[in-house]
């Protein structure tokens, strides 16, 4: 068995897996990121305040549990490298792009633990609404094998909507201490409290096609970038 097997079985045994000693928690920040925005930094704002890690932005090239993207993989990843320039300890990965084919969490996770190794802590950064999406993800309850997870609250969305086969994967899991999720290398589920923001993807697109401005929702860099390549129907 590889060290992928291996990580996974062990941890996935138990709720509570063997206390490690690891260096910094590893927080990948998963999305489609069409296009990024401000409420997308201001997610990693907070979860870099929180543990005191770097964010790494990893750009989904085709995921597979959404429509297709507006803007083309190496378009949004663009976006997103030029959106973190500024802040430090932000990263972007585009093994996904790199990769090729079906564009599944689980198999950049996979990646992660194996590069890292079975005792390494890792959490997965997410949005409520996508969490509360997240059975419809392939082979998902592996990734509570291999990560943690990171929920961030989003605006019409709460931990009260959880129910069903997520609720009861998840109710032995919740943490309210940010420390928790460096003593095990995965399989813990922290809420991740800030102010909540408008901006979302959807929104910003269905504005562009409205013909309404939108540069307050983006970074100045990211507008720039969306007006030079005309990605989305009206421009910036």
């Amino acid at each position: 068995m590889g060290r992928i097997g291996a990580c996974a079985g062990a941890v996935g045994q138990q709720q509570n897996p063997p206390k490690c000693e690891c260096v910094q928690l590893i927080i990948v920040y998963g999305g489609t990121f069409d296009p990024i925005h401000n409420g997308h930094l201001a997610v990693a704002i907070a979860a870099q305040s929180t543990f005191q890690s770097d964010i790494i932005f990893l750009p989904s090239a085709d995921p597979p549990h959404r429509p297709p993207t507006s803007a083309d993989a190496n378009q949004r990843a663009d976006m997103v490298e030029l959106a973190i320039a500024e802040h430090a300890g932000f990263f972007c990965d585009r093994r996904e792009l790199q990769r090729g084919g079906r564009s599944y969490s689980l198999l950049s996770l996979q990646e992660w633990r194996l590069e890292a190794g079975p005792e390494q802590s890792i959490a997965w950064l997410i949005g409520m609404d996508a969490f509360l999406g997240l059975p419809s993800w392939h082979a998902w309850q592996r990734l509570f094998e291999l990560s943690h997870f990171i929920v961030a609250d989003r605006p019409g969305h709460n931990v009260q909507e959880i129910s069903g086969e997520l609720a009861k994967v998840c109710e032995n899991r919740w943490t309210n201490d940010s420390m928790v999720l460096n003593q095990y290398p995965a399989g813990k589920v922290f809420r991740l409290n800030l102010p909540l923001r408008d901006e979302s993807s959807t929104a910003i697109r269905g504005a562009f096609a409205s013909n309404r401005q939108m540069n307050t929702s983006l970074p100045d860099a990211v507008a720039d970038y969306i007006k030079r390549n005309r990605l989305y129907p009206s421009g910036v």
